[in-house]
């Protein structure tokens, strides 16, 4: 008897705690993929956030709860991201009775039976049957969005001269740390490529770059043909991204190490103090493609194809759900006179 073809996604939830960079990982996968998608954002008390990722999740926002951020109806894919929402995606998993396809996207620290389908860096050392490994992170620029916003007309852009560069500086972490001789070389290695190329920059900041570093930073804009970002709406990250001739990002963040490598343009790569290993090894990978270079220094021109691991985990993700979904197909009686004869009901 010929298969008949599984159902395609048809509902999908995002699952985070908030946190910008996982949301932001997860929606441009869900966008990818192009299935409606909601936003459910969990909220777990202590103790129960300490006890996260293993679990339990917090009983008020369980399935049941009044207003839970898990209640039914479930929808064909979850994508989750964040230690504290790994607990909650498998809560899903049991309580859908399996229905639900789930995905996480980093390492869930609780191995590969976290979900369906892992998504992990390569810097990350997490491996198996169904963890899917990339160089870069997922993000929000399509190839699409970067080219419809580099043919949008932006005065404030267009009037920058040649070379633009988009520079992107997060700040202070958990490993890095920008000390005072730090954003000093910084500054002084953007005027000094300003100097040498004639360059305009388009600089964005942080909730976490240091103010001395965010003052400097808006002064150089306001003293020469440049444009900074003080974070009020709408953000022109996209925009900076889609026209920029070089991109100059500061090492704290693989996010946005990973957003800029889609652009295909030449990276330049500023190291604050501190550091990890994790992070050296994700800068290495590039470094051998290519794609990085260092900052300060020379402004380079070399481009490479771009690099985007969105698109590749959406294809995976569909490809695992055919698979997953083809399974209960298959199982499914075409009538119900092909019912097993213990009589019990297969789901669907």
């Amino acid at each position: 008897m010929q298969s008949r073809r599984a159902p395609s996604p048809s509902s999908l939830w995002i699952l985070t705690d908030g946190k910008a960079g996982d949301l932001a990982q997860c929606t441009g996968v869900a966008e990818a993929l192009a299935v409606p998608y909601e936003v459910r954002q969990i909220s777990p008390r202590q103790p129960y956030s300490w006890w996260l990722p293993y679990g339990p999740t917090d009983p008020r926002e369980r399935e049941s709860a009044p207003d839970s951020p898990i209640a039914p109806p479930f929808p064909d894919i979850a994508i989750a991201s964040g230690r504290h929402s790994a607990a909650y995606l498998k809560r899903i998993k049991r309580v859908s009775g399996g229905r639900t396809f789930t995905v996480f996207l980093k390492d869930p620290r609780t191995g590969p039976g976290a979900a369906d389908l892992i998504w992990v860096p390569e810097h990350d050392k997490l491996r198996g049957r169904n963890v899917l490994v990339t160089p870069t992170s997922p993000h929000r620029f399509s190839q699409r969005t970067l080219e419809t916003l580099r043919e949008t007309d932006d005065p404030q852009i267009n009037a920058l001269p040649h070379p633009r560069i988009a520079v992107l500086v997060g700040g202070d972490s958990r490993h890095h740390a920008f000390s005072e001789d730090d954003q000093q070389k910084f500054l002084a290695g953007l005027r000094q490529i300003v100097e040498d190329t004639g360059a305009g920059l388009m600089i964005t900041g942080s909730r976490r770059t240091p103010h001395a570093l965010a003052y400097g930073l808006a002064s150089m804009a306001k003293s020469g043909n440049h444009l900074y970002w003080n974070g009020s709406p709408p953000n022109p990250l996209g925009s900076y991204l889609a026209k920029a001739d070089a991109v100059i990002v500061t090492a704290d963040s693989t996010n946005m190490i990973g957003e800029a490598a889609v652009t295909g343009k030449p990276l330049h790569v500023f190291h604050p103090g501190g550091g990890h290993k994790k992070i050296t090894r994700f800068l290495d990978t590039l470094r051998r493609l290519g794609v990085i270079h260092p900052f300060p220094g020379p402004l380079k021109t070399t481009t490479y194809e771009p690099i985007d691991a969105t698109p590749l985990i959406a294809d995976r993700i569909l490809t695992d759900y055919a698979a997953f979904r083809q399974k209960d197909t298959d199982a499914t009686p075409d009538t119900p006179d092909e019912a097993p004869a213990t009589g019990k009901q297969v789901r669907p």
